[in-house]
Parts: structure tokens; C-alpha cells; sequence
């Protein structure tokens, strides 16, 4: 993987993906990035996660949209996918919806939003690959703003619904304002409003509106304060919609009608990965937290702990100095990529392989650093544990000290410490 690219974030690589597809101003059709991200499986996303040693490595996966793209807990994306489309396949079985075209979904967007006036647009159709979507410049007379509408379907109850429509974790998704609720007819809806760039080095705005329904359709809306996602000037002070506009756009009943006429793609069978070794259950976040938590130095105030589900955790400390944020990922199932990971490291006297790295932490943010210590314990499990801190409390943030507060032999110390392996 080249060097730059290993420094963007996840969703910086995403974007650009979505900006070499072309379109009329580069909106983005976040539900099926979402849902592409997903169904990559979780080996794969969390190889990228934790693979990544420049810019800030190991963060959980902030996807488009403000959706965190978590790996998954006791089975893997694959089985949940297969499950979700059971799911709908069962629900849509008796009789298969006419499909929306693009055109009319363009259409009813239209007749829902304010008046106003239009320029580019694109869309496509419930029938056509990778699936339905639209996006609209609109302009109610404040200036030209960028609108896009997504579908997809999750399984009912997973993991992935609360991760479209709980509210991030701030320490990595920045927002003015997060709202998560739910409707009447047991749908959960998510309402935002923060920024297309985390760092805020435009201060472009990203207000989004996140629906998934009690059978797991998923229907989403954003909009900004220009007139493409990115690489647009600002045209006005907010995007147009305020949030009771953005909910009643999201929830109108047209939209769950498209979702329902949208086929479902057949996913990988459970025999497509048979070649692949059984590995343990992800580590659950609670443990890794817990595990960190007690490894830490004497002198260290802890002020705020979190992380995902499974597979990561950060803490932010405090030495009276100023906050450094610590994190730790913990997997099963990277030897197939230990040379790509230890190449340049060396090998312990046990058959622990490790790697050291002190470097940039965010190139986007000066002077942040970021120090990493990456082991992986022998055996055919691939349990590897990768540590890092910086010299900020937040992905993002401009430094709070000149170094971060523990050293490379503290470091060190935690992740080779023998309590990692009451986890494997």
C-alpha cells in the first residue's frame, strides 16, 4: 500500500474513491459506500484499520455519513449479510415490488423539498447496481447547496443499526449537535450535524439524517453549505434543510417503498471461506478497555475511555501535562499478513514478532506524533495486539504536549504483557 495512502483515513480513502467515479458535483451515495464497506468483511476492514501506521492508525472506522464501520462480534459479515438478505428475501417473497427508476426517485425528492431551484442532479434506480441513490444541487435563494438520498437494508437487531443511528464518539467525529431517537413505528432515527471534515480544515458543513426501520431498511439523507460534498466553496452559512425538514424528508413513505423494490444481491456463501482457518470470537471492547486500563502506569489520570464494540479501545490520559490519547486494537487472524506487518521488526527469543514506529500522527494537523508498538504472539491464531499514543486527546486535535505521555519502553511493556493473553 503506498505511503500517502496509508496516512488518509479510512473515510478520506472512501471519498476519494466516490470522487474517480466522476458525477455532476461529487455528492457522495453514502448508504451503498456504507454497505460496500460491510460486506468486504471484517478481516479485510480491520486489516486496513490496524495495518495503517501513518496518520491516526487504529481509530475505529468512521464511515461516510458519520456511521462508524465496526467489525463484527461473535460471527463475521459475511453470516450477517447471508441473515439480513434471509431477512428480506422472506418479507418480499409473496410479491416483488414494480422497480423505481432513477426519474421518479429524483422526481419525489423534489416534491418534498422547499421551493426553490436546481442544478445538477443524478440518480439511479432500485433495479441498477450497487444499488439506489440520488443527489440534487438545491438552491432556495441562500445559495447552492449539495443534497444527497441513499438506501440500503441492514439485519433487524445487528450490531450495524446502531452503528447507522447511534451518535459517534466525538473523540473522533466531531459534531455541533447529535440526536438519536425512536419513532413511533419502531423505526431509529439519527439526526447531525457536524462537518465533512473532521479536522476542520474546511469548515464545510455536513448535516445528515440516518432511518432504519424495524425490518432493517436504511434510508439516508445529507446535505451541505455548498454546492459538491468537497472541493466546493462554501455558498451559504448552513445547508437548507433544517432538522424537522431533514426528518420528514427521511421518513417520507416513498423512500421505503424504493428500499423494498430494490433487489437483494446474493452474498458469499459460508463455503466460500472455508479455506480460511476458524478463528476465536473478536475480543470484546470492554475487555480491551479493562485490560489497558490496569497496564497503565502509576501517575496517569485516565479522563475518558472508549472504543468500539469488538477488536479496539482508546483511553485518554492525563500526567498533568496534558492529554495524550492511548489506544490498543486486538485481533485474531493476522498471519497471513504478519511479513507485510513485521517485515522491518524483529523476533523474540518466544516467537513474539514485534515493530516499533515514533512518526507523523496526522499530517493534516502539525505537530502531532504518533508512537506505535505492534506485536503478534506465536501460534496459528495470529493474535496480534498494536498500541498506540499521541500527543492529543482526539483524532484530529492539535497537540496538547510536545510528546506523548508514556514512553516507547512503557509502551513496550503493555503490549507484551501476558495479561493480553487471558484474551486470545
Amino acid at each position: 500500500m503506498p505511503e500517502k495512502q496509508q496516512q488518509d483515513s479510512f473515510e478520506e480513502q472512501l471519498a476519494a474513491a466516490l470522487r474517480d467515479t466522476g458525477g455532476a458535483f461529487r455528492a457522495a451515495d453514502r448508504t451503498s459506500l456504507i454497505d460496500a464497506g460491510r460486506t468486504r468483511g471484517r478481516r479485510a476492514l480491520t486489516r486496513r484499520r490496524t495495518g495503517v501506521l501513518g496518520g491516526v492508525a487504529g481509530v475505529a472506522l468512521i464511515g461516510v455519513g458519520g456511521a462508524m464501520l465496526l467489525p463484527s462480534g461473535g460471527s463475521d459479515d459475511g453470516e450477517r449479510s447471508s441473515a439480513a438478505a434471509r431477512t428480506t428475501a422472506r418479507a418480499s417473497s409473496s410479491a416483488a415490488p414494480s422497480p423505481v427508476s432513477g426519474d421518479a426517485i429524483l422526481k419525489s425528492l423534489k416534491e418534498l423539498l422547499p421551493e426553490g431551484e436546481y442544478g445538477a442532479s443524478d440518480a439511479r434506480g432500485s433495479g441498477e447496481k450497487p444499488g439506489p441513490y440520488a443527489q440534487v444541487v438545491f438552491d432556495d435563494g441562500e445559495g447552492a447547496a449539495a443534497i444527497s438520498l441513499g438506501f440500503g437494508r441492514v439485519e433487524p437487531g445487528s450490531p450495524m443499526v446502531g452503528q447507522l443511528t447511534q451518535c459517534p464518539d466525538q473523540t473522533f467525529v466531531p459534531y455541533d449537535s447529535c440526536d438519536s431517537s425512536r419513532l413511533d413505528d419502531g423505526s431509529t432515527l439519527r439526526l447531525m450535524r457536524g462537518y465533512e471534515y473532521p479536522d476542520r480544515r474546511v469548515d464545510t458543513k455536513l448535516w445528515s439524517a440516518d432511518l432504519v426501520t424495524a425490518e432493517g431498511q436504511h434510508v439516508s439523507v445529507s446535505e451541505w453549505n455548498s454546492a459538491a460534498e468537497k472541493g466546493a466553496p462554501i455558498t451559504r452559512e448552513d445547508p437548507p434543510l433544517s432538522t424537522d425538514a431533514l426528518k420528514k424528508l427521511v421518513t417520507a413513505d416513498v423512500w421505503r417503498d424504493v428500499v423494498a423494490a430494490t433487489p437483494v444481491r446474493p452474498t458469499p456463501s459460508a463455503s466460500a471461506g472455508a479455506s480460511e482457518k476458524e478463528r476465536p470470537p473478536a475480543v470484546s471492547g470492554e475487555d480491551i478497555t479493562k485490560t489497558l486500563v490496569g497496564l497503565l502506569p502509576e501517575g496517569l489520570n485516565v479522563v475518558k475511555k472508549g472504543g468500539q464494540e469488538t477488536e479496539f479501545s482508546y483511553v485518554v490520559v492525563d500526567d498533568g501535562r496534558g492529554a495524550s490519547m492511548v489506544q490498543v486494537n486486538v485481533q485474531h487472524g493476522m498471519d497471513d499478513v504478519a511479513g507485510q506487518l513485521y517485515g522491518s521488526g524483529t523476533t523474540l527469543p518466544d516467537g513474539t514478532r514485534i515493530a516499533t514506529r515514533q512518526g507523523i500522527g496526522d499530517d493534516r494537523v502539525p505537530g502531532v506524533v504518533m508512537w506505535t508498538v505492534d506485536t503478534m504472539r506465536p501460534g496459528d491464531d495470529g493474535f496480534r495486539v498494536v498500541i498506540s499514543e499521541f500527543n492529543n486527546g482526539s483524532a484530529h486535535g492539535r497537540p496538547t504536549r510536545d510528546a506523548p505521555a508514556l514512553t516507547m519502553d512503557q509502551l513496550r511493556e503493555i503490549a507484551l504483557s501476558e495479561e493480553w493473553d487471558a484474551l486470545r
